[in-house]
This record gives structure tokens, sequence and C-alpha cells, in this order.
């Protein structure tokens, strides 16, 4: 769940009165875009997309206006395009007015939790407007700070004074970024960054700092970021209509992380834990159509609504269902293994038998039971299947799932078609 651009961004930094460019939206009348020029004299208009979507100075996506001729011709130019950025493709939905800020200095301003400090991290520099990444270590400043106590004055202040920074932009940033450390803790937010903060200078001559790009992401699962009013579609950034359905029903009581790898990918591999996910997505590669972590003990309802979901879109392609997970602590592998039984039984019930190899790899509570509750269901539907305890070596069991299905490949399908009386079987070869 991210936000790019100022069109929300604005809205968002109005929650603690930190200044923003004037923006306009998509809807924009041709009197307030020649107004907005009026009053700034250069305007730039930026695409619109669902999301966190980088890097579009560098690819030519934003254009710049003096007069209201080009802002219309950017307008065209802009309104649909599309933007790569190394395999993700975003297509634009409209585009923003963006007010010019004239200004001597640039700041980069970001805070996210770092792994490398357990705690809350503020990136800052005074050379700001570029990629973090390109500037010297010696120009940036990246200091953890206590989540109790947030983001203090002297914090930000110490963190100028040390990378060196012009002595006229400390007072004006030491007063206004630490309302940014708000808006992350009141709002469920898991990063923060502004690139750049513009440092205009105001008819008294002091420094204002001025937001003119904005990016933050939030913790999904944290109902604070509702308080916001955001609309939800805004998050539905071009995802696939299972990912999307999927991801509707997280609760606090389970995960539900998909992510689709290869629509035409012949294991389907519901997952519990990421680090069996991270194996399996390692290993499997394009073989696997999704990448999931369906961990975290989730009810019986919610794991049969997240298999019948997966069996609805993928079962009739796949040469194998491969549930794997490592050893589980606390999920209850009866609830969720009797879940994924009965929704397949539903399945095949509703939509017809498909030739299909079940392959088992857990540990955890109610084992046993949970895999005899799976292997009944398999052996009524005529399904072969194959299980692994937990005394099993996760990337074994991996390894023999992709065996199976080099063999459905080669004709085990067929083979399995038959003993299930369909005829004639549907190819499953993959991509």
């Amino acid at each position: 769940m991210q936000i790019t651009g100022m069109l929300y961004g604005a809205k968002l930094l109005e929650h603690v009165g930190f200044p923003a460019a004037e923006v306009l939206g998509p809807a924009a009348s041709e009197a307030e875009i020649r107004e907005l020029i009026r009053r700034h004299g250069t305007i730039f208009v930026k695409p619109l997309f669902k999301g966190g979507v980088g890097k579009k100075g560098k690819a030519g996506l934003i254009g710049k206006a003096t007069d209201l001729k080009t802002a219309l011709a950017e307008k065209e130019r802009l309104y649909f395009v599309e933007h790569r950025h190394g395999n993700a493709v975003a297509k634009a939905f409209g585009v923003t007015f963006e007010g010019g800020v004239p200004a001597e200095h640039e700041v980069y301003f970001s805070i996210t939790d770092a792994t490398e400090f357990r705690a809350p991290t503020m990136t800052l520099t005074h050379k700001g407007g570029v990629a973090i990444e390109e500037l010297d270590r010696g120009s940036v400043a990246r200091v953890p700070f206590e989540a109790l106590t947030g983001l203090k004055a002297f914090v930000v202040a110490n963190a100028l004074t040390e990378i060196g920074a012009p002595k006229e932009i400390i007072s004006p940033l030491v007063q206004h970024l630490p309302k940014l450390w708000e808006l992350v803790h009141h709002y469920g937010f898991t990063t923060l960054e502004i690139n750049p903060i513009r440092m205009r200078r105001e008819a008294d001559g002091r420094l204002m700092p001025i937001a003119c790009d904005f990016k933050c992401g939030f913790d999904r699962d944290d109902p604070r970021w509702q308080r916001l009013g955001l609309p939800r579609e805004l998050f539905a950034a071009d995802t696939t209509g299972f990912e999307q359905e999927v991801n509707e029903l997280r609760t606090h009581q389970g995960q539900s992380d998909v992510f689709v790898i290869n629509e035409k990918g012949t294991i389907l591999a519901p997952t519990f834990g990421g680090g069996a996910n991270a194996l399996v997505t390692e290993v499997l590669g394009d073989r696997a159509v999704i990448s999931s972590d369906f961990g975290g003990n989730p009810p019986y309802e919610k794991m049969r609504q997240v298999a019948s979901i997966c069996y609805r879109y993928w079962l009739k392609q796949s040469n194998v269902l491969f549930v794997i997970g490592g050893k589980s602590n606390n999920t209850d592998i009866y609830e969720t293994f009797r879940a994924m039984a009965d929704a397949l039984r539903a399945h095949f019930s509703e939509h017809g038998p498909t030739p299909l190899y079940v392959v088992v790899g857990r540990g955890g509570p109610n084992l046993v039971r949970g895999l005899g509750t799976l292997a009944e269901v398999c052996d009524a539907l005529g399904v072969p299947y194959r299980m692994f305890g937990f005394d099993s070596a996760l990337s074994d069991v991996v390894g023999y799932a992709k065996r199976i299905d080099d063999w459905m490949k080669a004709g085990g399908r067929d083979q399995v078609a038959a003993a299930m009386g369909i005829r004639p079987a549907a190819t499953a070869t993959g991509s």
C-alpha cells in the first residue's frame, strides 16, 4: 500500500501543518490551470499512478509549462502514459498540475523502519532533488531515534550541523521536520519520503520548507490509516483480480500475502511462512503460479475462502497443488488443511475434476490429523498425492514437487486424467 505524488501527499501533509506545493488534480478546468500559472509563473505536469512509482523524472515523464497551451499539450502527452521501471509497468490514470516553487536549496528527508538499527530512522541531506544513493555518505545523515519520544528538534539540528548544511536552512527545518513523525506515528505509516523539500524564501526573508514530491507506505494491517479517509481503490495498484480478492480477506488474524509470479505457471503453491515462501519462490522460479504467505494461524472460514479463490483462478492449469510450509509453532495444521480439503472438494463438485497431483510438506500442531483429513479427500476425489512431515528437509520436498511437475508434463497428466476418468486431459506445460 503506497502513495506517490502530491495530489494526495499535500492532503496528508495538511494533517500536521507541513507546507506543500499547490496542486490541482486531473479534473482541473482551463481557468484553474491558467490561474495556477499566473500565481506561480511555472507549473509542472506529472502523471498519476496508483501505488509507488519512481524515476519519473529520469524517464521524461514530468512536463513543464509557463502557459496554458503548453500545459494542455503536456496533459495530453502524459494522461495515459505507461511507465516502465525495471520489470514493473504502470499505466497513468490522469495528471496533476503543481505550482513551481523557486528555491536555492533542496532537501531530502525520509523516515522508515531500519532493520540495521531496529528503530525508526531519519535520513536527511541538504543535497536533495536527486536519488539518495547518488550522494556521498558524508552528505547524508542517517539517525535512529526512539519511537516513544519521537523525532525531536535537537535530533534534526544535530544531523544538519554534522553534514555541514547551510546555517540559514537549519532553523526552519528544525521547526517543521518533527511534524512529519507525527504523521508517520498517528496514521500507520511504514515509510515516508519527501524529495525534494524546496526552501522557498518568504517576503520577510526567512526560508520556508515546501514539500514538492511525496511518497509514503502504509501497514495495511494497521487500522489507523483509515482515519485519513483515503479512497480504497487508491491502493489497488496494477494488481490482478486474484490478488485483490485475496487481499480483501486480510484480517488481524492470519496473513493473506500473494503475488502472481507467472500466469502460465504449472505449480500452485499455497505457502505458509515467510522463510518457506522465500525458498519455494526462488527454487520453483517460473513454474510457480503465485508467491504467497498464508501463515499466522488463519481461522477455518478464512483459509477455505483463500483456498477457493486460488483453486478457482489457477487449479485448472496446474499440474501440482503444492501445500508447503515450515514447522509451525502456533498454526493449527488440522484447521488449515481441513479448510483446503473442503475447498478442493467443493471446487471439484462445482467446476468438475481436473488432472492434479497433490504434494504436501508441513510440520506443526495437529499435523497427523490434518494430513489424514487432506488424504481422505484426495482419495475420495481420486487425486494422487504424496505427503511429507516435519522430519523432511524443505528443499527436498520442493525438489520432489518439481520432479512431479516434470513427470506430469511428460505424460503423467494424461495418466492421472485416465485414472480419474477424465478424457481428454488438458495439457499444462507452462511457459
